[in-house]
């Protein structure tokens, strides 16, 4: 793919249009399901294994929070509007960068990057705070893996999860409960990999602001850099 450029000599497109729409759509939907799922939690704040579960009932998992019944109903109702969002936001994402190349070009890691000399090398640098994007505005070989395991892990098991709560979904593939041991046990398995979500968030979050937020905003935004940083 060619490099897009306009008049001004050392202005180069970052991000397309298509890639900058998903993110933000998908970042709405995520803030939307973060604030709701939350809701839902304080509703039933413990985490059980096998079907069923209940507050006075001894939990997998009991986490600190108080219990809030009162907000269950917009709660859900958001959150399954985000859900659905977030999941058709993020399949015109996976069809487009699988299209255009997107994914093979940018998020796929060469071999080199993933030898194990390369990846220490990498964690060592992270781990001393030293971690970014390099010069060439190219994703590392760490942020590329963190990425697919989002886009290709974290996000459907999410999705199959949410969907074996449902009693409609359930009622018509019921092999859901076999496939993750029973209702609460999908629920449990949902919140962990939510919790795991967030903490990528907060990396990627940090990632921004410790390295050029300004230029990543702005290429993210307007879709932009204003220097000859080469992107696809």
């Amino acid at each position: 793919m060619m490099i897009e450029t306009t008049d001004r000599p050392f202005s180069r497109v970052r991000h397309p249009a298509w890639v900058r729409l998903t993110h933000w759509t998908g970042a709405a939907a995520t803030l939307a399901l973060m604030v709701s799922g939350t809701a839902i939690l304080l509703a039933l704040p413990k985490l059980f294994w096998g079907e069923t579960g209940a507050n006075d009932a001894p939990a997998w998992i009991t986490l600190p929070l108080p219990v809030n019944l009162e907000q269950t109903g917009w709660a859900r109702n958001l959150h399954f509007l985000a859900a659905w969002i977030f999941v058709l936001n993020g399949a015109a994402y996976l069809g487009l960068a699988l299209l255009r190349g997107h994914l093979r070009r940018r998020l796929l890691p060469e071999p080199a990057e993933i030898r194990p000399r390369a990846l220490a090398g990498e964690i060592r640098s992270h781990l001393r705070l030293r971690g970014g994007a390099p010069p060439t505005g190219r994703y590392n070989a760490l942020q590329k893996i963190a990425y697919l395991v989002v886009l290709l892990g974290l996000a459907p098991l999410m999705l199959l999860t949410g969907l074996t709560m449902s009693p409609g979904i359930t009622a018509a593939w019921p092999e859901l409960f076999s496939l993750f041991g029973g209702r609460q046990s999908a629920r449990t398995i949902h919140f962990l990999s939510a919790f795991a979500m967030v903490a990528f968030l907060a990396i990627h979050i940090w990632q921004v602001l410790a390295n050029r937020p300004v230029e990543l905003m702005r290429g993210m935004t307007v879709g932009r850099t204003g220097n000859a940083e080469e992107t696809r």
